[in-house]
């Protein structure tokens, strides 16, 4: 009889890859450092907002004591400049806080020690300062921004940063549309690999170098054609133009993807049917990439809205409600910018006020990426 081979018991189970473990491991904590950084984000803004919003902030106004005060005075002395009080103002001399109960000239009657703070002694010079309490509804609806004045208006701010943002996305998506059916649809593969580097070196520009063209040489070519005195040196529309220069590869690219990931099968039934290259590219490939480029117009949005120092070079520096885009005015990127750059002390009014700015940004930008994230849902096509 044969002798019986017994043959070697082979293991089906997944054997272990340290590399593999390795990457997924580093990926695993980069999406969970991502969470974190954004977390941190939300908390801070959201945090430093409420205590702009829900405490009292002091808003220095120049005016000094004249002679030393005792911590009995309640008849106090102070000098003609700075900016006028009334009576009902809540006032504050270095940590104390004192209640303004009458004026006669210059003496101002006030009550000691207010808000649980203890009276003390202060020399002459002291500058006082004035207690004001921003709200949301002026936050929202006032057209004055100028917290050291104690006017909260974001209305201007938010003006000029959407007339920005639309100007570029009229000047972004009609050019980058009409470059991404070029080179997805008309382009040589020779040509496309020619152009497509050449049109993302726009995004590898610095965009301090994009705020000096808008300054050097997109305002003065709008005070050519429209004239000296219809636009002004800072604008919003030389500074829009350039910003939509800015995302342009942002649109075209995204755009380009979503072109060409049309089924091949769709563009040859055209074809079939009689349809030109034109036709095709129009009434067949575009809507049925709509979701993409949709998807890429918000984003580009996103990012004109964020960008920061091409308005702050060219845009203006102070705060205007109007509607003319040749005119200066400054958005809340410019503000922030503005501000922040400045010899500003820690917990100071108008540096509070930046926090309050800059959760509307985030919640703004945050808006348009869920929004477009919906698009994309919700008209996404699904080919076999």
């Amino acid at each position: 009889m044969a002798p019986t081979r017994t043959s070697d018991h082979v293991s089906l189970k997944r054997k272990p890859r340290l590399r593999e473990l390795v990457i997924q491991s580093l990926l695993f904590v980069c999406g969970l450092l991502s969470i974190f950084v954004t977390a941190g984000i939300i908390y801070e803004l959201g945090k430093e907002s409420l205590l702009f919003f829900g405490r009292t902030q002091w808003q220095l106004t120049n005016k000094p004591i004249v002679a030393d005060i005792a911590p009995a005075d309640t008849r106090i002395e102070v000098g003609p400049i700075g900016t006028p009080l009334r009576e009902g103002d809540t006032l504050r001399l270095d940590q104390e806080v004192l209640h303004l109960i009458a004026i006669e000239d210059s003496i101002y009657v006030v009550e000691r020690g207010v808000q649980d703070t203890a009276p003390a002694s202060h020399a002459a010079g002291a500058v006082l300062h004035k207690g004001v309490d921003p709200s949301l509804a002026e936050f929202f609806t006032g057209t004055t921004w100028a917290p050291h004045a104690g006017q909260f208006g974001v209305l201007p701010l938010l003006n000029a940063t959407l007339m920005v943002s639309g100007i570029a996305i009229l000047v972004a998506l009609p050019l980058g549309l009409a470059t991404a059916i070029y080179l997805s649809e008309y382009a040589s593969p020779r040509a496309r690999n020619t152009l497509k580097p050449i049109l993302e070196i726009l995004a590898g520009v610095p965009t301090v170098v994009y705020g000096y063209f808008a300054l050097t040489f997109m305002t003065p070519l709008l005070r050519t054609i429209f004239g000296q005195n219809v636009v002004q040196i800072y604008n919003t529309a030389s500074a829009g133009i350039v910003i939509g220069i800015l995302i342009l590869p942002l649109v075209s690219t995204i755009s380009e993807d979503a072109l060409n990931a049309v089924p091949r099968s769709l563009r040859e039934a055209a074809y079939g049917l009689g349809a030109t290259r034109l036709e095709t590219a129009v009434r067949i490939v575009l809507p049925a990439a709509f979701s993409g480029i949709a998807a890429a117009a918000i984003l580009a949005i996103s990012r004109a809205v964020g960008e920061t120092m091409v308005v702050a070079l060219a845009a203006g520096a102070g705060p205007a409600f109007t509607f003319n885009p040749f005119q200066a005015a400054e958005t809340m990127t410019g503000h922030i910018v503005r501000i922040s750059g400045g010899d500003l002390s820690y917990d100071s009014l108008d540096y509070n006020s930046i926090f309050a700015i800059g959760l509307m940004l985030f919640v703004m930008t945050l808006a348009l990426n869920i929004f477009s994230q919906y698009i994309v849902r919700r008209f996404r096509e699904v080919y076999e």
